[in-house]
């Protein structure tokens, strides 16, 4: 049964009311099953691609990993989250923007939202969404590549607010649109925005790269309503997206904008820093998330300046080191994909396209390069008990086992179909997701569940 929002512009497929009780009986009880296995954020529960499972995982057969179940999906950039025993995917259908509930153990279909969008990439990239949802609770948040936030309710696909952040904040147009998923801390959604005054050109080309901005580069809005609680920086958006982590008994809000780093507190919005970090070319792009240990932040692009660490203080920041931009030779140079950091030492992808691209091992507090592995392409990475699970744009899987002396490769492969043909499809440039022993990966129009526990 479909039933309207009462505008017309929003759809959901929502359970038969006499089914209802028993649904959110059902719902309730997968909370209690699926406590502390879930995958509800970008990157993770802590926003650090690392995983608290601890699995029992054995070298992959040649054909890799069991497939427990795959569907065809919209096209998009964004990996799903999982929470409650739900799998939540956003993509392009056509003309609508559709956010799908799926059964995460068996991806039978339980609800959708959607609504219509023409958004079109400036670059001719494709024209889905490029964030995951974001499920806290009993909501669901989705910002479209348009600029369209919404929550809903994560029972039924009901909506709940919606906000139009183009319209409302005067955002230019960037080269991939909207792509920094938000962040949720207490009763605040954190998102960066990015806007301009009214009247600025269109897109960042008629702005010459340079729109002016007008104090809404993070925007803080109640997470039950949608109402704006403060704006602060004047900054334009990224495609990273803002981190939230304690340090030293103090919350933080570290967001990497398109101009830099900015370290805010996130309950008032008060700002600590702003750290410039950007090429000046047009086209540069931010799109790594920041990567935190102790007081130390490290973030890093792939056009032309690389990677630098601050020490955090509140109201300022000390620089530990940073790459020479004059320098060819950089630490890390990393495009889309974030770094994990663990046990003193980051592990990456660096490289800003596929041929020549490195897995690199990187000492934190020095940004001393320990080894480095071509591997032509550029991937992702997820740490679970001690392995990490990697993801090439082309399809390809591997279970590795990394130090800061070696790279073992304890199992690769490229999972094919029936007809021998790449299960995941390039580009598979979303991150992938662990949630209850079950390994999650979506390439070009695919997204396929894998059994990543030993059997």
């Amino acid at each position: 049964m479909c039933v309207g929002d009462g505008e017309g512009q929003a759809l959901a497929l929502r359970p038969p009311g006499r089914f209802l009780s028993i649904f959110l009986l059902l719902s309730l009880l997968s909370v209690v099953c699926a406590e502390g296995s879930d995958w509800p954020n970008f990157l993770g529960p802590s926003q650090n691609g690392k995983s608290p499972e601890e699995i029992d995982i054995a070298p992959w057969p040649g054909a890799g990993p069991r497939v427990v179940w795959q569907t065809d999906i919209g096209t998009s950039y964004g990996a799903p989250t999982v929470a409650n025993g739900k799998l939540f995917i956003f993509a392009r259908h056509r003309d609508m923007a559709r956010l799908s509930c799926l059964d995460s153990k068996t991806g039978t279909e339980r609800w959708r939202f959607e609504y219509p969008t023409d958004y079109e990439d400036m670059y001719g990239y494709n024209n889905g969404p490029r964030c995951c949802p974001v499920v806290d609770e009993e909501r669901v948040y989705i910002f479209g590549a348009e600029g369209l936030l919404h929550c809903v309710n994560a029972f039924d696909g009901a909506l709940l607010w919606k906000v139009d952040t183009t319209a409302r904040f005067h955002v230019v147009q960037n080269f991939f649109g909207v792509a920094s998923a938000p962040v949720v801390e207490g009763e605040l959604l954190i998102v960066q925005i990015g806007g301009s005054p009214p009247g600025s050109p269109k897109n960042i080309w008629g702005a010459n790269g340079k729109p002016k901005p007008n104090g809404s580069g993070i925007v803080a809005f109640d997470k039950h309503t949608g109402e704006v609680v403060y704006q602060i920086a004047d900054e334009l958006a990224s495609y990273a997206s803002p981190i939230i982590a304690t340090i030293k008994g103090r919350r933080w809000g570290l967001a990497f904008l398109r101009g830099g780093l900015l370290g805010f507190e996130p309950a008032t919005g008060t700002m600590d820093f702003h750290y410039p970090w950007r090429h000046p070319k047009i086209e540069s792009v931010n799109a790594s998330s920041p990567v935190i240990a102790e007081d130390l932040v490290f973030i890093s692009e792939s056009y032309g300046i690389g990677s630098s660490v601050i020490q955090v203080r509140p109201g300022g920041y000390r620089v530990v080191w940073k790459d020479n931009p004059r320098r060819r030779e950089k630490a890390m140079e990393l495009h889309w994909n974030t770094a994990i950091h663990h046990e003193g030492y980051l592990y990456a992808c660096s490289g800003q396209r596929s041929n020549g691209a490195e897995l690199r091992c990187v000492e934190f507090k020095t940004g001393k390069v320990m080894w480095r592995q071509r591997v032509d392409e550029r991937a992702s990475l997820l740490w679970v008990n001690d392995y990490f699970i990697y993801l090439g744009e082309f399809g390809r899987l591997m279970l590795l086992k990394c130090t800061p002396e070696k790279l073992e490769i304890v199992s690769q492969t490229v999972p094919m179909d029936e007809n021998g043909k790449a299960l995941i499809q390039y580009p598979a440039w979303a991150a992938p997701v662990l949630a209850d022993g079950l390994l999650y990966v979506r390439g070009k129009d695919r997204l396929v569940c894998f059994a990543l526990a030993s059997q």
